[in-house]
């Protein structure tokens, strides 16, 4: 009984009306499993989510129409590597769920129904505990400060005082004209210290900054994306 779990309902590159439906129905199950599970504390569109939940299915019945035949095998999976082609990138989590609804896309195309399930509900589980728990996720609590300045004020050492009293550190990531060269956009990745008003911080810098823009926000890491 436990082998028949993970035993091929086609035998020798052929099926039936039966397999066939059996193995579509468990790709679109599948594949609403990992947009259920990729919709738990992530950022995501409709195109996203119905992406991940008809690839299993389209997948399958790529690998079910080609099964046996190693020649078409092998084109199938240089057509896929042009996933990688995308307009715009993605983040990691994007990715790893695109592979995986073509993993199980593979498995139910090749009648693997047991395994595509089972390998389908351990990696949803295991990615709702990292997203619930946010392993990793701002471990050193980093977010993105902007500072407009005017041109004629000189900003280096201007702002130490005040990073020195509210952070625990901070990093100058880029320095940039804008506004026809009349301003200065600084940009850091600061880490605030604990229990320090944000209100207070951001008050202090427009006092130095003759009271142009200022935001803080979260720190979109680059490292995210593939």
């Amino acid at each position: 009984m436990y082998n028949s779990i993970f035993a091929s309902i086609i035998s020798n590159g052929e099926f039936t009306g039966s397999e066939f439906a059996i193995s579509t129905l468990t790709a679109f199950v599948c594949g609403l499993m990992i947009a259920g599970a990729y919709t738990v504390k992530n950022r995501y569109s409709k195109s996203f989510l119905t992406t991940l939940i008809l690839l299993p299915a389209i997948v399958e019945l790529v690998i079910i129409l080609v099964n046996g035949n190693i020649g078409a095998g092998v084109a199938v999976a240089g057509a896929f590597s042009l996933v990688r082609f995308r307009s715009a990138p993605g983040r990691g989590q994007e990715i790893t769920s695109i592979f995986l609804a073509m993993a199980v896309g593979l498995a139910t195309g090749m009648g693997y129904i047991g395994v595509a399930l089972l390998f389908t509900i351990v990696v949803s589980v295991i990615n709702i505990i990292l997203n619930i728990t946010n392993l990793g996720a701002d471990g050193n609590g980093i977010k993105t400060l902007r500072i407009m300045v005017p041109e004629n004020l000189d900003y280096e050492g201007k702002f130490d005082e005040i990073f020195n009293r509210y952070l625990k550190s901070y990093t100058y990531d880029e320095v940039k004209t804008t506004n026809m060269g009349s301003l200065y956009k600084l940009t850091l990745s600061v880490a605030l210290k604990p229990n320090v008003s944000e209100k207070e911080f951001l008050d202090e810098l427009r006092a130095g900054n003759g009271n142009l823009d200022i935001s803080l926000g979260r720190m979109v890491d680059s490292m995210d994306s593939l």
